[in-house]
């Protein structure tokens, strides 16, 4: 926790020395899925770009509470609660209890997140679990005269807030140029203002999900439940508060105004955004027809993609492009992700066998130094695995006899591989487990001393062919001065 850590602030739109509430301590929340679908891909790179940030908190020895929603009830086809609750609507099209579509894609979500090796949030609160925190927080801000009741529903009043707080803050736009942007009020519009928003909406008879409050039979708008489950877990203020960029102008807004105007005081002192997926330059979408979900991603099930790819692959392709920077997929991208994933777990098991030297050719201080630097950096995974393939280098060239290793400097490579590709990335071998790995390296070794045993009864022509059999399967033996070594072609 000695480490100077930078994090960009969406808000003040600057890098700036972090500094939790509380010693030792990092408070942070992350808006999780709606699930009344599958998860797609943007939401799987905003989950796996925090539970890079939760990993290296651990890693720093932080003690992290790290909340991530799940968004149950309540959110609407349009950022302005309009349209029809679309859970009620998946329901009544597949004949379910609306709670039976949040149970399957609540599960599919755990999936794709266990697909990917992310850590499990310390809660995962839901809306419908929270409505009682919600009812109790709209009654605060009613009686703090910055919402209004009309016909049953309950409306936030933007315009009336902004004259105490600035309400485009996070977007750094004024209300007069957020105003210009949105449609007049019809003349049934129960709103004050074009830019107020539901924080309760109330229930038509046919609506499903519904809950009694003191205006009457209704459920909670979309913002609310992050202000309230937020607030209940990591105080008034806390430390983090990360989304995907899309959230910023309407959600992110709206969750500081209902904050602010019920605590009087900021909730977050950091609001840190994932950017966009693009593929092939175009923006990501289900009406471009370029979306992919994680299923098709892994299977190669899409019009676009030449073949599926393993979960850590993506993941390690993610991984290579900052948080905040757009990420564009493409297959060559993918495939070039694929070799360099895989080189550099070859260069991890290669560890497993280097014969240690007397002397040393490199300087480890320097290569952790690098890495814990691109990390402070506002959490530069591209940075830092540019400096983790520097490491493989090393390995390799000690393993091809052109870098001497000392003992401690095979001992350090594997506590610093081990440290930032498995602990701090979140990555995994694949291809075989531990266990495996071991087991081929027993099974190796064996083989060399067969094949020693056999060039020392000069029976060459049997040592060759032993080792061009093993490199028909990919397994090359390379004779140095202390003896045979061995490698996976990739």
């Amino acid at each position: 926790m000695q480490q100077k850590l930078l994090i960009y602030n969406t808000l003040t739109r600057s890098k700036e020395t972090f500094k939790p509430i509380h010693e030792g301590m990092v408070g942070m929340y992350v808006c999780g899925p709606t699930v009344y679908s599958d998860v797609h891909l943007g939401n799987s790179r905003t989950f796996i770009s925090f539970d890079l940030i939760f990993r290296y908190f651990l890693h720093l020895g932080y003690k992290v509470r790290y909340v991530r929603n799940i968004t149950d009830a309540g959110h609407l086809e349009g950022d302005r609660d309009e349209g029809d609750d679309k859970f009620a609507k998946k329901a009544k099209l597949e004949q379910l209890e609306p709670m039976e579509i949040v149970q399957k894609y609540t599960l599919g979500f755990h999936d794709v997140m266990r697909h990917f090796n992310t850590l499990p949030p310390s809660i995962e609160p839901t809306a419908t679990g929270h409505i009682c925190e919600q009812i109790e927080m709209i009654k605060n801000i009613i009686e703090k005269g910055f919402a209004y009741v009309k016909n049953g529903s309950v409306y936030f009043d933007v315009e009336k807030y902004n004259k105490e707080y600035p309400y485009g803050q996070l977007t750094n736009r004024k209300l007069d140029e957020l105003l210009e942007g949105t449609r007049e009020l019809g003349g049934q519009d129960e709103k004050k203002g074009r830019l107020d928003f539901a924080l309760w909406i109330v229930a038509k008879p046919e609506t499903l999900m519904k809950w009694p409050s003191p205006w009457g039979l209704g459920f909670p708008g979309w913002h609310i439940e992050c202000s309230a489950m937020s607030s209940k877990y990591l105080g008034e203020t806390f430390d983090i508060h990360g989304g995907g960029m899309d959230l910023q102008a309407t959600h992110h807004t709206n969750e500081i105004a209902q904050s602010q105007a019920c605590n009087h005081k900021a909730p977050v002192n950091y609001w840190m955004h994932t950017n966009m997926l693009t593929v092939n330059g175009v923006r990501m979408s289900k009406s471009a027809g370029n979306g992919f979900l994680p299923g098709e991603l892994f299977s190669g099930n899409h019009p676009l993609l030449e073949k599926g790819y393993s979960p850590m692959a993506v993941k390690f392709f993610m991984l290579q492009s900052h948080y905040r920077s757009t990420l564009d997929f493409s297959n060559e991208a993918l495939q070039a992700s694929e070799k360099g994933f895989a080189k550099l777990i070859t260069s991890i098991n290669t560890l497993e066998k280097l014969k240690p030297s007397s002397t040393s050719g490199i300087s480890l201080n320097e290569i952790e130094k690098a890495c814990y630097e691109a990390m402070n950096d506002d959490f530069n995974s591209p940075i830092l695995i540019a400096n983790l393939f520097e490491a493989a280098s090393i390995i390799n060239s000690a393993n091809d006899g052109k870098t001497a290793l000392t003992e401690n400097d095979i001992n350090g490579l594997k506590k610093l591989m081990n440290n930032f590709v498995f602990d701090v990335l979140g990555l995994k071998s694949e291809n075989s487990s531990i266990t495996t790995d071991k087991a081929l390296n027993g099974v190796m070794e064996m083989i060399l001393d067969i094949r020693k045993d056999i060039k020392s009864k000069k029976d060459f022509a049997a040592s060759d062919k032993l080792r061009d059999d093993l490199s028909k399967i990919n397994i090359l033996i390379k004779d140095t001065k202390d003896g045979a070594i061995w490698t996976i072609q990739e």
